[in-house]
């Protein structure tokens, strides 16, 4: 099963999701929603990065959606050091602190990874994939850690470009400056009324991908802004966040199900 009520209704389906810890950056033991399917396999894994408002209800639908299609999903919370709470408290707390860093998001992401593949139902291929926030995590970590990702996908990342004054203690480099290090086919996925990511940062990116010979698509929306996944939210556009999932699939279902 891959695309929007493909499946044979009379087939055997479940899915557990649960809360569990692993040892991610330095070894620190933090939080993870881990979603997967039952009585299939191998299948394939997913490191889903949560956006800037946090480890949310959203983001835990989001992963059972990957879990409902057929993939081991572990999303880490990347705040749990910091405190914890509601999701917005605890946001609200990250965003004043000026963000977590980006070498202890790497190391968490590429930690999940490792704990992916570890599993006995994996077939040895993970992708990651975020948005906002998230989508510039997931490129950075798949250009930084490029033995650890087999497919990322970027969904209107922020801050992939950026200005010198832009950069920050927890945001020393810009991740536009690791590209050349990409191994891992990317998916973009852009609202061209965006204000973060512009449509000009994102032809920046594309610029950079194609300068160093890298494999990717993007895919831009017309009527869309930021967040147009997000259906708990006026940016939700059903049109084309429908076919925005419908891209997802077809390209991690190519990219971590073949061979």
């Amino acid at each position: 099963m891959s695309q929007w009520n493909q499946f044979d209704t009379a087939a055997y389906h479940g899915v557990i999701a649960e809360t569990i810890s692993y040892p991610g950056y330095n070894g620190d033991f933090i939080h993870a929603y881990y979603a997967r399917p039952t009585g299939m396999g191998p299948v394939p894994g997913i490191t889903l990065v949560h956006h800037m408002p946090g480890w949310d209800e959203f983001y835990r639908e989001m992963a059972y959606r990957f879990a409902n299609h057929g993939y081991a999903v572990l999303m880490p919370d990347l705040y749990c050091r910091h405190s914890h709470g509601s999701p917005d408290d605890v946001a609200a707390g990250v965003r004043e602190a000026g963000g977590e860093p980006d070498d202890q998001v790497v190391g968490d992401l590429a930690a999940a990874s490792r704990f992916l593949r570890a599993q006995p139902g994996s077939n040895g291929k993970v992708g990651v994939i975020g948005t906002c926030s998230g989508g510039r995590h997931a490129l950075l970590a798949a250009a930084r850690e490029p033995d650890e990702f087999d497919a990322v996908a970027d969904l209107w990342g922020g801050r992939v470009v950026m200005k010198p004054e832009e950069l920050t203690p927890s945001m020393p480099v810009a991740p536009l400056e690791y590209v050349k290090d990409l191994r891992a086919p990317l998916l973009g996925l852009f609202g061209n009324e965006d204000k973060n990511p512009t449509p000009e940062d994102v032809n920046v990116l594309e610029a950079k991908l194609k300068e160093h010979g890298k494999r990717y698509e993007f895919h831009r929306y017309d009527g869309a802004g930021h967040g147009f996944f997000y259906y708990h939210t006026p940016n939700y556009r059903q049109q084309q966040a429908m076919d925005g999932w419908s891209k997802v699939f077809t390209f991690f279902d190519r990219e971590l199900r073949a061979g």
